[in-house]
């Protein structure tokens, strides 16, 4: 399925691996998903993905996974997730 090819292509493009060795413990409060600027994609594939909107990441306008994140995160207001 074209999703799945998708999903795995763009998964090498992630700035934190969370099962890497150096990932620190404070990250798994700001990844992605989590972060104010995230804004799911439509669809299938928005469960996993969206896109960064903050100007001043590196990431800004790029389709980035919901478990990943940058030291541009912002925590979303109502505490939401994804």
């Amino acid at each position: 399925m074209h999703d799945d090819e998708v999903h795995e292509r763009w998964l090498l493009g992630r700035n934190r691996l969370t099962g890497a060795p150096g990932y620190l413990d404070g990250w798994y409060d700001e990844q992605c998903g989590g972060c104010r600027f995230w804004v799911a994609l439509s669809g299938e594939m928005g469960r996993d993905w969206g896109v960064c909107t903050r100007t001043d990441s590196g990431y800004d306008g790029r389709v980035r996974f919901e478990h990943d994140g940058c030291d541009a995160f912002v925590v979303r207001s109502d505490g939401s997730f994804g």
